[in-house]
């Protein structure tokens, strides 16, 4: 006979209960509603889709007031944790019209075919006649008071979010933990790839935490099926109160094995172990252990932990999300910036620099590339914004400039001019600045520069001997300002042995001082350098000049005529 399945095994769960008479649900292992009757329905104004699936802690458990209930102070949640029966005569749920109920309750673990460890909930309203049982204390004993409590998770919430490094959060964890609430403190992670690390183990000693880097490192995959404390913790089914004891026994799996050779180790005597989860998926495990001069762990204890590694689940998903999103934009750009051409008698070289916020990033890039008729071209711009999307836009308008120059033999102003008129219609740049310059070699061995300026911070030429000018001529409005105003060009010799230099604003604005600032710097350092290499010469400039409080990328393009014709 084929076996039914869970939503088959669900819809006779909720027959079963319907013979009860008293409201009644099921939660699973995670404390999600998997099964309701139609009196529990009824009490609490809810219908059965509105139950199914729920975390039952969050749905229905209130103080007397209406707000919501800590984990740490639910009873209730308590009993769940220690898989024990538990009863008592006066708890608050929210029903689904915003009233609240008050009721008496009992639960007790309970088996349901294919789910081994759920919990059943009876419960019936106080203004009914009956109680199902007096109150009574959940026996647990907690560390710390309660004040203390809020204090620390008050503490955890402003430390961990206030990072987006995740070896800084897991750092300020181990310093929130240790040793207020235990002894050892272990964080086992699971990679993008799915592998699980153990990734920090620190032991609180003699007032100083010290990093166990022999008990850290790569872990064996967690098995499916294995009810054993840690695997079910990584897999986000449950937190557990264990011990030595447990891997007494023949381990399931290599990760049991690992978590034996870890309480040999240590000399852990009890140990509390909770998962580290977003709203989307499972980061990994937090696992707290206390050594035989301290009291046990107790469902009082595991309660908090799971409202701590709730809040550095939250911290280490932002981390990643961040860490993420900044190799994906320093990848994008790596591939989007090009490499420069080898042109005889020309030296030049690039730097870019992103933004130290992983959310600024992208919108500066650089060319250089050969055209047609064999002179050269020159391009630096920046493209508003500071996200992925002005990268995205970098490279669109960077490809259309390639491809007008390299098709059009016309002078910088009209294929800029093109190029504005293309922004507008079929890119999705709202506003830019650019530089586009042709340099040709003339018989006489000298390079002329032409060029048109849409709107950017004018090209700097330091002659050999240190003498600095800024090219303002050629200078428009910047694009998609939707202007029909005629783009000029401009046009120079360069000197031999000269150095001309394009940049972005990155390198010259500061939020603390006016531009022109910025400008002079770069001009005295540009010819205090000038008599150094190119390379040299690009690297102390970037160093020297960008400013300290810079949050901008920062693009440099850099050549240097031959000294001699």
């Amino acid at each position: 006979m084929d076996r039914p399945s869970r939503a088959e095994a669900g819809d006779r769960l909720c027959e079963s209960l319907d013979a009860i008479g008293t409201g009644a649900y099921v939660v699973d292992e995670e404390g999600r509603i998997v099964a309701a009757n139609a009196r529990a329905q009824r009490l609490l104004a809810y219908p059965l889709e509105g139950l199914l699936g729920q975390d039952a802690h969050e749905l229905l458990h209130r103080t007397r007031h209406g707000e919501h209930l800590s984990r740490t102070q639910c009873v209730m949640r308590h009993a769940f944790l220690a898989r024990r029966p538990a009863q008592t005569g006066e708890q608050w749920f929210e029903r689904g019209d915003g009233s609240m109920l008050q009721v008496a309750w009992l639960q007790t673990p309970y088996r349901v075919e294919d789910r081994p460890s759920c919990t059943l909930v009876l419960f019936h309203s106080l203004d009914e006649a009956g109680p199902l049982g007096a109150p009574q204390d959940d026996g647990s004993t907690g560390s710390i008071s309660e004040l203390e409590r809020l204090a620390l998770l008050a503490e955890t919430t402003t430390r961990l979010t206030s990072t987006l490094d995740v070896d800084e959060a897991l750092g300020r964890l181990m310093r929130l933990v240790l040793p207020r609430l235990a002894d050892w403190a272990i964080v086992d992670l699971i990679t993008e790839g799915d592998e699980v690390q153990r990734a920090l183990v620190v032991e609180a000693a003699d007032g100083d935490l010290v990093t166990r880097e022999d008990l850290q490192g790569p872990m064996p995959p967690v098995p499916e099926q294995s009810q054993w404390p840690l695997s079910r913790a990584l897999r986000g089914v449950a937190s557990t109160l264990t011990g030595p004891e447990t891997y007494r026994r023949e381990p399931d799996s290599g990760i049991a094995v690992e978590q034996r050779r870890l309480f040999e180790a240590t000399g852990m005597r009890s140990a509390a172990i909770a998962p580290i989860r977003t709203l989307r998926e499972v980061l990994g495990a937090l696992t707290l252990g206390r050594g035989p001069g301290r009291p046990p762990f107790t469902v009082t204890d595991l309660a908090l932990l799971e409202d701590i590694t709730r809040r550095a689940g939250l911290a280490l998903g932002n981390a990643r999300l961040y860490q993420r999103q900044r190799k994906v934009a320093e990848t994008m750009q790596r591939h989007l910036l090009p490499q420069l051409p080898r042109v005889p008698r020309l030296e030049m070289t690039a730097r870019y620099v992103s933004a130290p916020d992983a959310s600024k990033v992208g919108g500066d890039w650089y060319d250089a590339f050969s055209l047609s008729d064999g002179a050269m071209a020159l391009a630096i711009g920046d493209v508003v914004g500071h996200d992925l999307d002005a990268a995205a836009g970098m490279a669109q308008l960077r490809n259309m400039l390639r491809a007008y120059a390299w098709s059009q033999k016309q002078p910088p102003s009209r294929i800029v001019e093109w190029l504005d008129q293309a922004t507008e219609h079929i890119s999705e740049v709202s506003m830019a600045t650019v530089i586009l310059a042709r340099m040709t070699g003339g018989d006489d061995g000298l390079w002329e520069l032409s060029w048109t300026n849409a709107g950017h911070p004018p090209p700097l030429l330091v002659t050999h001997d240190g003498v600095t000018e800024y090219l303002t001529e050629g200078h428009g409005i910047l694009l998609g300002a939707r202007t029909q105003r005629t783009r000029r060009d401009a046009s120079t010799v360069l000197p031999p042995g000269s150095t001309l230099v394009l940049y972005t604003d990155g390198l010259v604005e500061s939020p603390r001082h006016a531009i022109d600032e910025g400008l002079d710097r770069l001009r005295r350092h540009a010819a205090a350098l000038a008599h150094r290499p190119l390379e040299s010469f690009t690297d102390a400039l970037l160093a020297r000049v960008r400013p300290d409080d810079n949050d901008d990328d920062v693009a440099i393009l850099a050549l240097r005529t031959p000294s001699r014709p």
